[in-house]
């Protein structure tokens, strides 16, 4: 780690995502090659850019020091001088990308970017300037693929026989002609996901998130999207030519992030959307993708199929100032609140109806 020199302070400077230069995103792109787990599709400048086109509020860091840039952070500002991650609880992987070594102080960081307060629930967790605030941290499963498909697909018909010949039967009878399209362009086809995904959070007394109109343009944005930083990826799976399931995530060259997935609810008894996972994982495995993201929120059949865990962090850093604190003690009140409701069902339904007919904000209550 390279030693903190108090008579260079880290210098911030604040651009809105649009005015990043060539040099800043050859730089970006450089430290994520550097580091292993900054090199996520959600961390790349280019998704930065996307975002920034539907949030205002949207605006990065450029971080240096000894005039060369040492980082970049890219957040959204809320009121009271808060932040959050860009594209706030939407996103699954937050955090600095930073070059190698780097060294930073989260309170200073927090003074050059104005905010009082900067709020996280999926950080990784490597980044040591950060690590005082974590509140909680958790699991997130993910299918590692870097032996190819054949290799992982024989370990886990080792560990859960009964699991791997269910899943066949159940693709046996979903019929003949079940096929998998890993990289649709469709936009058709990716307004038919989100449908479902829609339905899904009726169903489930969940707020609607595309119910926010920019959410839809954004995933209308991120699927024309085609670099070896950032791809958007619809990957559908057709019986006959019907569509039944889909994801839509985001990729790099070696890394696909899951993101939505939702299926036809008529075809349930079926499991499609794990036909869907594990077709789409045998497809892109042979075309160089060694990792598959399932989510910290992702449902119980990942626990089936992963066979590695990232850990991820939630929390608030803060600023030593009487908003700082005041934000401090809202957070952990908050998340008290979250994990009664959690713990009772009927309060987690009543809770979530509430919030949705009276516009209140569902920051805290949307990660359940």
């Amino acid at each position: 780690m390279l030693q903190r020199d108090e008579s260079d302070p880290m210098h911030v400077k604040l651009i809105d995502p649009s005015d990043l230069g060539s040099a800043e995103i050859a730089a970006w792109h450089s430290m994520q090659r550097a580091t292993p787990s900054l090199l996520n599709p959600f961390l790349s400048p280019e998704f930065a850019t996307v975002v920034g086109r539907f949030r205002p509020d949207a605006q990065i860091a450029v971080l240096t020091k000894n005039q060369s840039i040492m980082g970049f952070f890219p957040f959204e500002r809320r009121r009271f001088g808060v932040g959050v991650p860009i594209c706030g609880w939407l996103s699954p992987c937050q955090g600095i990308v930073h070059a190698r070594g780097a060294e930073w102080d989260a309170r200073e960081l927090l003074q050059g970017c104005r905010l009082s307060a900067w709020q996280f629930d999926n950080l990784i967790v490597d980044q040591q300037p950060f690590k005082s605030y974590h509140a909680a941290t958790a699991l997130s499963p993910v299918m590692d693929l870097t032996d190819g498909f054949d290799a992982y697909y024989a370990k886990l018909q080792t560990e859960s026989p009964r699991f791997c010949k269910e899943l066949a039967r159940k693709t046996r009878k979903l019929g003949r002609d079940v096929r998998i399209v890993t990289d649709s362009r469709d936009a058709s086809v990716l307004r038919t996901l989100i449908g479902w995904k829609s339905d899904q959070y009726r169903r489930t007394s969940h707020v609607d998130r595309f119910e926010r109109r920019w959410v839809v343009g954004l995933l209308d944005a991120l699927l024309a999207a085609d670099s070896d930083y950032l791809g958007g990826l619809l990957s559908v799976l057709y019986a006959g030519d019907q569509p039944v399931a889909a994801q839509f995530g985001l990729r790099t060259e070696h890394l696909l992030v899951g993101w939505f997935t939702a299926y036809d609810f008529r075809f349930r008894e079926y499991s499609p959307g794990l036909i869907q996972l594990m077709q789409t994982a045998e497809v892109l495995a042979a075309t160089g993708i060694q990792a598959i993201h399932m989510g910290k929120g992702a449902k119980s059949f990942a626990q089936k199929l992963k066979n590695s865990d990232i850990p991820l962090a939630e929390g608030i850093a803060t600023r030593r100032s009487l908003l700082g604190t005041g934000h401090r003690v809202y957070d952990a009140s908050a998340r008290w609140s979250v994990r009664t409701v959690r713990n009772h069902p009927g309060l987690h339904r009543n809770a979530d109806w509430i919030l949705r007919h009276s516009g209140v904000s569902r920051r805290t209550y949307g990660r359940m």
